[in-house]
């Protein structure tokens, strides 16, 4: 029987969250240990006076969804698929570079115009993780969301890679999918109104859509061990 091959699509995935599987995870531990140092940091102790966002027709609409505290920390799983998905250690550095410079305009922005929600729009509740939620991330740094503006930026540059890898349309529906459950978290759970999210969304496409055309160029083709797959170049 001849030797099984895989789809393309599946070998260069492969490939590219195996190669570099110890840098990226530790790259992006440490990158994210970071960010917390200069988001609390600036939580903690605004340098100008706090202005509390003003509530929408749509935050008055949604109902407070303990439940989806689930979706709000799968952030933290989600932001790693972009930098595992980068196949080599140039592409993971530019990578890391360009959502750096996103985290820091963020952290920027709260240091310069420090905001919260509105201090009785916070629920209670005794869902698994919500008290300890509430107890360390109170209700400032909110405009922009730093949680949809990291989670749009990932979801670009994961639908890039799927798009330029022929991967099955269903991976880039449940990619796109991830993300609006994320970004609805952030108001389900209170932690954010819609102004937030909407100012992180473009921010994180403000970083995202340069991303893709100042990056290197992607190689030819995947080792033979992994089936040859063919990449799509950049248009």
């Amino acid at each position: 029987m001849p030797p099984f091959h895989p789809p393309h699509w599946r070998a260069e995935l492969v490939f590219r969250m195996r190669h570099l599987l110890a840098l990226k995870f530790i790259g992006v531990t440490v990158f994210t240990w970071l960010f917390f140092i200069g988001y609390f940091q600036l939580l903690r102790h605004p340098v100008h006076p706090m202005t509390v966002m003003p509530l929408t027709a749509l935050d008055r609409l949604i109902p407070f969804q303990p439940e989806m505290l689930v979706a709000y920390f799968s952030l933290w799983f989600y932001v790693g698929l972009a930098p595992g998905l980068q196949r080599n250690f140039s592409e993971l550095v530019v990578y890391g570079l360009w959502v750096g410079a996103l985290c820091i305009a963020g952290l920027s922005l709260f240091h310069l115009w420090p905001t919260q929600v509105p201090l009785l729009m916070a629920g209670s509740s005794d869902f698994p993780g919500f008290a300890l939620m509430q107890g360390v991330d109170a209700p400032g740094n909110a405009c922009p969301s730093m949680h949809v503006a990291v989670a749009i930026f990932t979801a670009i540059r994961v639908d890039d890679v799927l798009r330029r890898t022929r991967s099955p349309v269903a991976l880039r529906l449940a990619n796109g999918l991830w993300f609006a459950a994320i970004a609805y978290s952030t108001l389900a759970v209170k932690q954010h109104v819609a102004l937030d999210a909407l100012a992180g969304a473009l921010l994180g496409m403000a970083f995202a859509w340069p991303s893709m055309r100042w990056r290197p160029a992607p190689r030819a083709s995947a080792p033979a061990a992994f089936g040859g797959a063919d990449i799509i170049p950049h248009r």
